[in-house]
C-alpha cells in the first residue's frame, strides 16, 4: 500500500508539473495583461481557493461521519444535518460564488460602450486567421494570423467564420469567444501594456486544428499608428526578379493578395507584408527565410490536410529565389 501510495503521488506531481506548463509564456492564462483578463485571472483563483476549501470541508465531513465521534455522526445523519449539509450549505455557497462572479466580470460589459473603440474583424478559416483591420474611413485593410493593437484603448473585435466553427481564445487580455456560421459575435478588451503574446484556436475545427494560433501586437499608439499606416500600403517593388517571376507562374496569385501587384487572390492569406510577420503557417514556424523555403516544400507535413495545395516540384534554387522575394514582402 506505502508503494502504492508513493507511486499515485509521483503520478499526481507529473501530471500537475504538465499541466503548469501550460500557465507560463506568451499563452499564459495567468497572464492578465488587460482588465478583462485580470479580471478572469481573479474569478479564477476565488473559484480554486473556493473549490479547494469546500473539498476539504467535505473531507472533513466524511472523515467524521465514518471516523468522528458517535454524537458528531448522529447529527452529521439527522434530517437536520442532511437538509443544512445537502441543501443549504451548496444553494448559498454556489449561488455566492455566481453572484461574485457576475459581479467580476462586468468589467468585459462597461468596454461595450466604449467611444471610438478600434475595431478589427477576425474570420476563422481552416487552418488560419483572416484579420481585417476596419477603418473609419470605411476602408478596410486586411492581414493574417496576427492581431496588432494600441494600448490604452478599447478594442472591438468582430468575431466570425468561413466554415466551420471555431473559439477565438487570446487568454492574456480576454476570454474564449466562438466564432459561429452566420454570426457575429464581439468581443472587447484593452491591453494594459505593449507586448507580444499567442492565441490559439480553442474549438476543435477539424484536422489542423492544434495548429491553428495567432500572435496578439500590444504597441504604443504612435508606434500602432505608424505601424498601421505601413500596412495599409502596397508592396513595395520586388527586388527580387526572379522570386516574383516563380510566384506568378506556379499561379500563387490566384489564391494569394500582394497590393500593389496584379496578385489578388482571396482564397488564401494575404501576403502583402508577410516578410515583416512574427511567423508562418499561423504560428507553427518562425519568419525566417528558411522557413518559407520550408512551408513551400513541407506545408502538408508540417500542418496536415491544410487547404493549400502541394508545391513539391520547385528545385533547391527556386525555392530560395521564391522564398527571398517573399521574405522581402515587409
Amino acid at each position: 500500500m506505502k508503494i502504492i501510495s508513493h507511486g499515485f503521488l509521483r503520478l499526481y506531481l507529473v501530471i500537475a508539473l504538465t499541466a503548469m506548463v501550460g500557465c507560463e509564456g506568451e499563452q499564459s492564462a495567468f497572464a492578465g495583461l488587460g482588465p478583462v483578463s485580470s479580471r478572469i485571472t481573479l474569478l479564477m483563483w476565488v473559484m480554486f481557493i473556493a473549490a479547494a476549501l469546500i473539498t476539504a470541508f467535505i473531507c472533513l465531513l466524511i472523515f467524521i461521519s465514518i471516523a468522528g465521534p458517535s454524537r458528531w455522526r448522529q447529527k452529521l445523519s439527522s434530517e437536520q444535518g442532511v437538509v443544512l449539509g445537502g441543501i443549504v450549505f451548496p444553494v448559498v455557497t454556489l449561488s455566492t460564488l455566481l453572484i461574485y462572479g457576475f459581479m467580476v466580470l462586468r468589467e468585459g460589459e462597461n468596454l461595450v460602450h466604449a467611444e471610438n473603440p478600434v475595431r478589427i474583424s477576425v474570420v476563422g478559416e481552416r487552418w488560419w486567421w483572416r484579420v481585417i483591420y476596419l477603418h473609419d474611413d470605411g476602408q478596410t485593410t486586411e492581414s493574417a494570423n496576427e492581431v496588432h493593437i494600441p494600448t490604452g484603448r478599447t478594442i472591438e473585435l468582430e468575431l466570425s467564420t468561413a466554415d466551420v466553427i471555431h473559439s477565438f481564445w487570446l487568454p492574456a487580455y480576454a476570454g474564449k469567444v466562438d466564432m459561429v456560421p452566420g454570426r457575429i459575435n464581439k468581443l472587447h478588451l484593452i491591453a494594459d501594456k505593449p507586448g507580444v503574446v499567442r492565441g490559439q484556436c480553442a474549438e476543435y475545427c477539424g484536422g489542423a486544428h492544434a495548429l491553428m494560433a495567432f500572435y496578439a501586437v500590444a504597441m504604443l499608439p504612435a508606434d500602432y499608428d505608424a505601424w498601421l499606416a505601413k500596412e495599409r500600403s502596397g508592396a513595395k517593388p520586388a527586388s527580387e526578379k526572379e522570386g516574383e517571376r516563380l510566384f506568378f507562374a506556379s499561379g500563387c496569385g490566384g489564391c494569394h493578395s500582394v497590393r500593389g501587384s496584379r496578385a489578388n487572390g482571396e482564397i488564401g492569406p494575404d501576403l502583402t507584408h508577410v516578410g515583416g510577420r512574427l511567423s508562418l503557417g499561423a504560428g507553427i514556424l518562425p519568419n525566417e527565410p528558411k522557413s518559407f523555403a520550408q512551408w513551400i516544400s513541407r506545408h502538408q507535413t508540417l500542418k496536415p490536410e491544410n487547404l493549400m495545395p502541394p508545391f513539391d516540384f520547385f528545385s533547391e534554387s527556386e525555392l530560395q529565389a521564391l522564398s527571398a522575394y517573399l521574405n522581402a514582402l515587409e
